[in-house]
């Protein structure tokens, strides 16, 4: 009878402790620096993996930086970050260039964005396209204010700037004359300082300091771009130079459990499943 109890206070005590075992298990034993840089959509997800890893492992230093999409390429192709995140698939002349390896681990939308004191809520792509391209300069032309409208757009190698331009602007141009900024919270506090703006973010980034416009009847919204009834989408990504080692690999692969899918949708986006 006592050996009885023994083996099950054994075996209660092997499943509680399976049942404790978990992500972060991943970096035990493990140490040393990774360097994240790239995409700023992506910041805040590797920066809430990194503080919950760095916690549970003080020998272990994750720096996140932004940059844009191009970045992440060149940091990661050229070894100066061990994961460089973009906002938009690789180009076959980048993956022969560096042997990168890409990792979609979210799915975000883009949308149209404008302060929120402006009363237009909505436009087709027809007007999009014209806005963008400078053809309509004034709110009044579409329902709004008899106002300018000042134009934003994302810097070049942006991929939330490819992604709006290939899918919102059917691969359309922006005008030359537009303001340019360098991150979506760059874009953000643009939008919400000026009352005629006109920009692009993440969904994820929508928040109360700026308004998120419907396309064509298309709402804005994670849960949209996840069904398929808002199509200004694209993926997020992770790239490494070659097939993640160590801490690398342990990082990605946390990025994909079920703790770092958790941060993914905690930051507005959708999780992505490896495949």
């Amino acid at each position: 009878m006592h050996r009885c109890l023994m083996a099950l206070a054994c075996l209660a005590f092997s499943a509680s402790t399976a049942l404790a075992a978990g992500p972060l298990d991943a970096f035990n034993g493990l140490k040393g620096n990774l360097d994240i840089a790239g995409g700023t959509a992506h910041i805040p997800v590797m920066k809430g993996a990194a503080k919950q890893i760095m916690a549970a492992n003080p020998d272990i230093r994750i720096t996140v930086a932004g940059g844009g999409s191009g970045v992440g390429v060149q940091k990661a192709g050229e070894g100066l970050a061990q994961i460089g995140n973009t906002g938009r698939a690789l180009k076959e002349s980048e993956i022969k260039k560096y042997g990168l390896v890409s990792f979609p681990f979210a799915i975000d939308g883009v949308a149209v964005a404008v302060n929120p004191k402006n009363p237009v809520s909505g436009l087709s792509k027809a007007q999009l396209k014209d806005i963008f391209a400078g053809k309509i300069t004034n709110w009044k032309a579409v329902g709004g204010a008899d106002a300018p409208i000042s134009l934003y757009v994302r810097e070049d190698g942006s991929g939330t700037r490819e992604t709006f331009e290939e899918r919102a602007l059917d691969k359309g141009s922006s005008s030359a004359g537009a303001n340019v900024v360098n991150s979506n919270g760059a874009m953000k506090t643009a939008i919400a300082q000026d009352p005629n703006a006109v920009g692009y973010v993440g969904i994820g980034h929508l928040d109360p300091s700026i308004k998120g416009l419907d396309v064509d009847g298309m709402k804005p919204s994670q849960e949209n771009a996840a069904k398929g009834t808002y199509t200004v989408t694209r993926l997020l990504y992770m790239n490494t130079k070659g097939e993640p080692e160590g801490l690398t690999k342990a990082f990605v692969d946390y990025i994909y459990s079920p703790a770092g899918k958790e941060i993914v949708s905690g930051a507005g986006y959708i999780p992505y499943e490896k495949k």
